[in-house]
């Protein structure tokens, strides 16, 4: 018996809560994203609520786990470097602190 099978005894409700949740995050910081013009975070925040909506089709019995859990892993993945984007555009668009007069 592997280790962590005892995860397989949880109702799939259980699942579905935990999805609905994450998603309703995700959609959540989307829209406050969106709302203050931070459109690459925007767009990562909804790949991600995407990827909880495609892991739900697993646990509803309309897809399989392999291609539910590859498709939003690669949305996730997406929303991963879409982040780290944001994080690195919003540095370099900030300007120079002036230093001059400044004494070190």
């Amino acid at each position: 018996m592997p280790w962590g099978s005892w995860i397989n005894d949880l109702p799939t409700e259980f699942f579905l809560v935990v999805h609905i949740t994450a998603f309703a995050l995700g959609a959540g910081f989307a829209w406050l994203a969106f709302t203050r013009e931070l459109a690459l975070l925007g767009s990562a925040f909804s790949l991600f609520a995407a990827a909880e909506l495609v892991y739900m089709t697993y646990h509803l019995d309309w897809t399989v786990f392999l291609f539910a859990h590859t498709i939003a892993e690669v949305l996730d993945l997406a929303a991963f470097v879409l982040v780290f984007a944001a994080a690195v555009y919003s540095a370099v668009r900030r300007p120079a602190l002036n230093t001059v007069g400044v004494n070190r």
